[in-house]
């Protein structure tokens, strides 16, 4: 195989124009993005990505789920391809980066090689990853997931947003049903890039991380049944009050969570009151618990405890508890062949790097149960994300870059 040499890098200023390019769509309102999964802004996203690849060269191929496959022919018709990509689905006051810089630095690779006339043996194919976010159809990682076998295509299409609209029908009249069939593709590798979405990084003054695991997770829904009632006339010791019970419920969790520590994070990021008014008590709280760590024995046992608890508080206040699991996956370990391309890369290159766990999911946590699959990850400012906030550089934007192109190039075999 050819030696790749250290001046072989990516052009960060066509990297860095695509990425602000692709923040026009779907504008937040504080500097961000607002470009939820099957929204029309998400349809725009994916045309002018289409575009951009059909540009360098890449042959299209979309699957029943929306999951864009934009492929580099390689010069072997039977050798598996090397699949890079992440999402290009935001939050609803989502950041610039987060999913789109795996995405559109598989895009960048591409017109690198281009720009090079280098061909490798395997198939290259950047992916977009359809619904990563799960902000508007729960669970995260959906797309992926049913790829991987995880969830079944009939769930992911009744899949429900807020208004009650499904991810079958929105898919449809954003026009991005594709004809392949979820999951039959094959995958030699699997990388993505990513911002880490967290302080380490930065605080360590490392340039690249080399993700060698990512935490499980728990997405436990409560569904909390009290009693409307005035919030002034009716006496204490009378009410059966679901809003104090969810109270009871998110201290619990932060008392759980410590108690597992290292390691071990627990919180919750949404909460729905009914009625929601001022002076009503709510007759109805639902509230999702987001618990994650890389240990399988704890994760298991917080969930326990989580649910058992909550059932005893509850019944205490008369108020009725519902859980149901709304998104899981096992901590990941990453394939140790493909990790250590990466940390062979960066140290070729001589950036600065650690070993790091993820803190959150990804689709290359589903990619690696169908193939060896690892993750690269920049620095981001002050770990702020999922915030139009959010904030990287050019440079680390690059130097990951760099990192997901030598390691790519190591597993799809240069030729010539």
């Amino acid at each position: 195989m050819t030696t790749l040499g250290q001046n072989l890098k990516i052009n960060p200023d066509r990297l860095w124009d695509s990425l602000m390019d692709m923040a026009k769509i779907g504008p937040g309102i504080a500097g961000g993005n607002n470009r939820q999964t099957l929204t029309d802004a998400d349809a725009e996203g994916r045309r002018l990505f289409q575009s951009w690849c059909e540009d360098a060269g890449l042959t299209m191929g979309v699957d029943k789920m929306g999951t864009m496959f934009m492929t580099r022919p390689g010069t072997d018709p039977d050798a598996l391809p090397v699949y890079v990509g992440s999402h290009l689905d935001t939050q609803p006051t989502g950041g610039k980066y987060d999913g789109v810089l795996g995405v559109l630095a598989g895009l960048e690779l591409v017109r690198t090689l281009n720009d090079l006339s280098i061909k490798t043996k395997h198939p290259i194919v950047v992916t977009n990853w359809a619904n990563e976010e799960g902000a508007r159809f729960a669970p995260a990682m959906l797309a992926s997931g049913v790829f991987a076998g995880v969830h079944s295509l009939d769930y992911a299409y009744g899949r429900k947003d807020p208004e009650g609209k499904t991810y079958g029908d929105e898919l449809k009249r954003i026009g991005w049903v594709g004809e392949e069939e979820v999951g039959a593709r094959k995958m030699h590798a699997y990388y993505e890039l990513h911002i880490e979405q967290g302080p380490i990084l930065e605080a360590e003054g490392k340039q690249i991380g080399v993700v060698t695991h990512c935490q499980g997770l728990w997405w436990l829904e409560f569904t909390l049944t009290g009693r409307e009632a005035h919030t002034g006339s009716t006496p204490m010791n009378l009410r059966v009050n679901a809003g104090l019970a969810m109270a009871r419920i998110l201290e619990m969790v932060q008392s759980v969570a410590m108690d597992h520590q290292p390691g071990a994070v627990g919180g919750v990021g949404q909460v729905f009151f009914s009625p929601n008014s001022r002076n009503v008590l709510p007759g109805q709280v639902v509230f999702t618990v987001d618990i994650r760590t890389p240990d399988l024995a704890k994760l298991t046992a917080m969930r326990a405890r989580i649910e058992a608890e909550a059932a005893t508080i509850c019944e205490a206040l008369g108020v009725g508890c519902s859980v149901e699991a709304v998104g899981h996956f096992d901590p990941v370990t990453f394939d140790p062949k493909l990790v250590s391309s990466v940390r062979s890369a960066a140290e070729r290159l001589g950036y600065s790097h650690m070993n790091i766990i993820s803190g959150a999911g990804h689709d290359a946590c589903w990619a690696a149960k169908v193939a060896p699959a690892t993750m690269i990850m920049c620095p981001c400012v002050g770990g702020l994300s999922h915030n139009e906030a959010e904030e990287i550089s050019k440079e680390w934007a690059g130097a990951g870059c760099d990192v997901l192109l030598h390691a790519v190039l190591e597993t799809a075999e240069v030729v010539g």
